[in-house]
């Protein structure tokens, strides 16, 4: 029997630096497992969009498929479009059967992603304990997703860094909360050194209002984006793997 079909569901930007990203970490997972039918949708501005997809694969014969949010955090995304977009798409193809995976943080390779970024910019391991982390995420309006990152930056604090702290890039946030200001906020707390991790996959508006964040506050070092690193590749395949042993469950919520 066919594996069933990875379905990578990213949301879209018209930023075209953005599908190029999503693109090149959907080809690092396939070349990580031969033989699974990894396809790509997207919820806006790229096409194909997720329906296109699902009747697409459902044509050409596929029984079964993951749909996986390429997203960090459960918040709007994850909890209402996304599920929406299946539930239609379960209406219209009854013969596949489809589930949705979980959200792809918090993870420790998610961690390890990040800290790869920031050894390639130049952090070298053993400066983490004179370096403040900025630990800038896209941010939302569901309490839930800034609760996870705040969990995620004091999980960090004990890794060794000398200090850690979030930081928002959304229009949503609270004053105080955006790359810039919190890293003003360390230096003035003594901090000798600043580096700014983005916690996002893909380049785009928001990961630029975090690198102009970094550079207009004179941050030490910025990372790159997330982007089609292994681990991260990892991570969707581990997160389509306990979908599959968790799809009974998922298809009849």
């Amino acid at each position: 029997m066919a594996s069933p079909v990875l379905l990578v569901i990213a949301h879209g930007s018209r930023d075209p630096r953005h599908a190029a990203t999503v693109h090149a970490l959907t080809a690092r997972v396939r070349s990580l497992r031969p033989g699974l039918r990894v396809e790509t949708g997207f919820l806006e501005f790229n096409a194909p969009s997720v329906p296109q997809v699902l009747e697409r694969v459902a044509a050409e014969g596929a029984g079964e498929v993951v749909a996986l949010p390429l997203l960090l955090t459960r918040a709007f995304h994850a909890k209402t479009d996304i599920p929406s977009v299946l539930r239609e798409a379960r209406g219209r193809l009854p013969r596949l059967r489809i589930s949705q995976a979980d959200v792809l943080g918090p993870s420790p390779l998610l961690n390890a992603a990040l800290e790869q970024r920031l050894h390639e910019a130049g952090l070298a391991p053993g400066d983490k304990s004179s370096t403040g982390l900025v630990l800038a995420s896209a941010g939302s309006s569901d309490p839930e997703a800034i609760a996870v990152i705040a969990e995620i930056a004091r999980e960090l604090r004990h890794t060794g860094w000398c200090a850690v702290r979030p930081a928002f890039a959304s229009a949503h946030v609270a004053e105080g909360c955006r790359t810039a200001d919190v890293v003003r906020a360390l230096r003035s707390d003594g901090v000798r050194r600043v580096a700014v991790a983005p916690y996002v996959i893909a380049p785009g508006r928001l990961p630029d209002r975090i690198a102009g964040g970094a550079e207009e506050a004179g941050a030490d070092v910025l990372a790159g984006v997330l982007g089609p690193s292994p681990e991260l590749a990892r991570l969707l395949l581990t997160r389509y793997d306990e979908a599959r042993v968790l799809a009974p469950a998922a298809l009849s919520a």
